[in-house]
């Protein structure tokens, strides 16, 4: 018999202002938290949770995150944490934050709240922290033996974030369900060492629907920096469809097509979602997808100012050696475009970019 395995947080919570409330919702865990903010988050959220906190008679403890999620910055937390007897972690921020927080609690041994202040990307709710060196440098993935016990996400908070960040979570929640659905076909294993669930299939699918019904509408309300319901529903899919939809569905060529695209400088300027539409773009064309299929993509993108060509993602000139090192970094052994229901080699991924610029030019009218 296959095995089939969904894992998620044990509590998801999004709602306006929703944060006034956080100790009510996290009291459970413990009575004094050791929060890591990011200086965004200490701006933004520390006056709201230290009045929800001694609304209740209780102290938290408030640290500045230093901006790298390393393991001497863990070292450093673990010994406040200690030092002030805290019970549980809290963590605030963007995604460095949030990773910081989830590991810190891993080696101390207790549970965690993940409080994103972005919707860029899937992180938040996932059992997995990147480590870096002190120097920015990548070192090893901490793959976390459970998801956070609960990720409260303030839509006021949110919403009040540049809307570069919200349109880049939903290209990296734009693959979520074209790579589940090519690991589906394959049965390759996902994060959580099984097969895709129907459940996740179902939820990655409804993160796709949402994208294409709600996107353009909570672009254009985040632009004015307003939440209406369009814009909850796409922090939904953007943090929470996405996030269950990447870790139990799987992970397929977008996502390695990013990874890829890494390698180039021209891209560094670039959000990881936004290098992850062109990757979806670039699986599809891999598949041989249906051209209304693509157009549907193509159309979403444009919509909300993804990128759906190389010029796009920076790239003015195609240079053949220089999409090859992407290509063969894309196809390494071990990458996630081998969970493909087709074998791929550095050629395909090769002549399937220049055509998914090719398709982006046409679509556009260049």
């Amino acid at each position: 018999m296959n095995t089939n395995i969904v894992i998620s947080p044990g509590k998801y919570i999004q709602g306006y202002g929703e944060l006034e409330r956080i100790e009510s919702h996290v009291s459970f865990l413990g009575n004094t938290p050791f929060i890591v903010a990011s200086p965004s988050g200490m701006r933004l959220t520390r006056d709201i949770v230290e009045n929800s906190f001694k609304n209740k008679g209780k102290n938290c403890l408030f640290e500045l995150f230093n901006r790298e999620c390393s393991k001497n910055e863990i070292n450093r937390l673990k010994e406040l944490c200690e030092k002030n007897n805290c019970d549980f972690i809290i963590g605030i921020g963007g995604g460095k934050a949030l990773d910081t927080a989830k590991a810190l609690a891993f080696y101390m041994e207790m549970p965690v709240v993940i409080v994103p202040t972005i919707a860029s990307t899937d992180a938040p709710c996932s059992a997995l922290s990147v480590l870096y060196t002190d120097d920015g440098a990548f070192e090893e993935y901490l793959i976390l033996p459970t998801n956070p016990s609960v990720v409260l996400v303030d839509t006021k908070v949110v919403v009040n974030a540049p809307v570069r960040l919200l349109v880049a979570g939903m290209g990296d929640a734009l693959a979520t369900y074209f790579e589940a659905r090519a690991c589906k076909a394959s049965n390759s294993k996902t994060m959580t060492g099984a097969l895709t669930s129907t459940s996740a299939m179902a939820l990655a699918k409804l993160c796709y629907d949402t994208l294409i019904n709600e996107g353009l509408k909570a672009k254009l309300a985040v632009e004015k920096k307003v939440c209406t319901s369009s814009v909850e529903k796409i922090i939904e899919a953007n943090t929470y469809l996405s996030g269950i939809g990447f870790e139990s569905g799987g992970l397929g060529a977008a996502h390695a097509i990013h990874n890829g695209f890494t390698v180039l400088e021209e891209c560094h300027n670039l959000y990881h979602g936004e290098k992850v539409a062109f990757g979806t773009l670039t699986q599809l064309v891999l598949e041989n997808a249906p051209t209304k299929e693509i157009e549907e993509v193509m159309s979403f993108c444009v919509d909300v100012g993804l990128p759906i060509t190389l010029e796009d993602l920076g790239i003015e000139e195609i240079n053949k050696e220089a999409l090859m090192r992407v290509a063969e970094a894309s196809a390494v052994e071990g990458e996630t475009i081998h969970n493909m229901p087709f074998d791929v080699t550095a050629d395909d991924v090769y002549a399937a970019i220049l055509t998914a610029d090719s398709l982006g030019k046409l679509f556009k009218g260049n």
